[in-house]
């Protein structure tokens, strides 16, 4: 038998999988330091990530549980926030659009690995408006917006060859000025919870979770890593 997290046929094997260990100590997360608004402080940790050049540093993970109680994630990019809420834009026919439409709660998670930090949002989701659908569709760029109309998310197709040539059809149809498809637009999650994550030395992470209460203030605690 091939002990688990060897390859199979390899003369010398590979490291265990549970013995991948890093110790984390580039910084630190602490109530003095950190902003009293959670968005404030997302802004500065996105801002930081953007600096330090983090691999796709707007890239989230948006979690959504269907209506048989089943959780799916999958990756989505965000494109702004502010107080409103953290907003992206997909397919509203895909299998999240399908679990946000019978359950509107979801997670989002930011992972920004070389600075040892994770950013975790939790709250209640919302299509955004029309015109606000449009104006970002109008800013993308003309493959993407044939994209949107090419590709049937979430469904099974044949092949490659369906996108090619679906994009073939709508690319002579809409020539360059594609319209934002009626099935495509822009989703806004309204937090109501918030943690931040700073790796630590000795697994004793900093870990501060923001809670909306009644009347608009958040409640700012430790929570133990």
């Amino acid at each position: 038998m091939v002990p688990a997290g060897t390859i199979k046929g390899m003369s010398q094997p590979t490291s265990s999988i549970a013995d991948l260990r890093k110790s984390y100590e580039r910084a630190e997360l602490n109530e003095d330091a950190s902003q009293a608004d959670p968005l404030k402080q997302f802004g500065q940790w996105l801002q930081e990530a953007i600096a330090a050049e983090v691999p796709e540093p707007n890239a989230m993970t948006l979690a959504t549980v269907a209506s048989n109680l089943r959780p799916s994630t999958r990756i989505v990019l965000i494109k702004g926030y502010d107080e409103r809420g953290i907003t992206w834009f997909t397919n509203y026919d895909s299998r999240k659009g399908q679990e946000l439409a019978g359950n509107p709660y979801a997670a989002l998670q930011f992972h920004w690995v070389e600075l040892e930090r994770v950013v975790r949002i939790e709250g209640v989701v919302e299509k955004v408006s029309a015109e606000e659908s449009d104006a970002y569709f109008n800013t993308r760029p003309l493959d993407s917006r044939i994209g949107a109309w090419a590709s049937p998310q979430s469904e099974v197709i044949a092949g490659r060859g369906v996108l090619v040539a679906n994009a073939a059809k709508y690319g002579a149809k809409f020539l360059l000025q594609p319209p934002r498809p009626p099935h495509w637009g822009g989703y806004r999650l309204k937090p109501d919870n918030w943690q931040f994550w700073q790796g630590r030395k000795s697994r004793l992470h900093d870990r501060l979770r923001y809670t909306l209460q009644d009347g608009g203030d958040w409640l700012r605690e430790r929570l133990a890593p």
